[in-house]
């Protein structure tokens, strides 16, 4: 009995195709309402192939900066390997120095002095960086703001302008006025 249903049910099941009369009428309605709509179609087209284009274009941005970021965090860490083995190869060398430097303890010393004021303009660079992208920041809001003033100054001179004609005029009116009542 499980068999039977088994096999009845991994039999596929057909859908009968539509009857040619709603074919014909589906294909003669596509053609009509293409050859009525043909320039608007041709400009919908348009349209969505600079979306697609746009949104591809978006994409490909979006990827390469990704992939941007993934090597800048690969170098930074492979800057910071790079500089463990170079301070490992300092001490290497430092003990390969004294052996035959006299002077290897105030070598050392500067060197120590080096690799801490290395240490200092680590972070001290990254500020620097910061507050350099916060002055652009604030430099292109400040000449935005600044744009902006000047068109309304723009605008209230010719507001202003106008007012004094429109002023003007009635002046004159009433000063007509005035005259033809003498």
């Amino acid at each position: 009995m499980k068999e039977m249903q088994a096999i009845e049910t991994s039999q596929p099941t057909t859908v009968a195709p539509p009857p040619p009369a709603v074919v014909h009428s589906r294909q003669l309605g596509a053609q009509l309402s293409g050859s009525m709509s043909f320039s608007s179609q041709m400009s919908k087209e348009d349209e969505e192939m600079s979306r697609t284009a746009l949104s591809a274009f978006r994409a490909k941005e979006e990827e390469i900066e990704k992939k941007k970021m993934e090597i800048r965090e690969r170098v930074q860490a492979q800057l910071g390997r790079v500089e463990e083995e170079t301070k490992r190869l300092a001490l290497i060398r430092e003990e390969l120095e004294g052996l035959a430097d006299p002077m290897r303890k105030e070598v050392a010393l500067v060197r120590k002095k080096i690799d801490s004021v290395n240490k200092e303009l680590k972070p001290l660079g990254h500020t620097v960086q910061k507050k350099e992208r916060e002055y652009k920041e604030a430099l292109e809001a400040f000449n935005e703001k600044n744009r902006e003033k000047v068109q309304l100054i723009t605008k209230l001179m010719e507001l202003v302008g106008e007012s004094e004609k429109v002023r003007m005029k009635k002046l004159e009116e009433l000063s007509k006025n005035i005259d033809s009542i003498h």
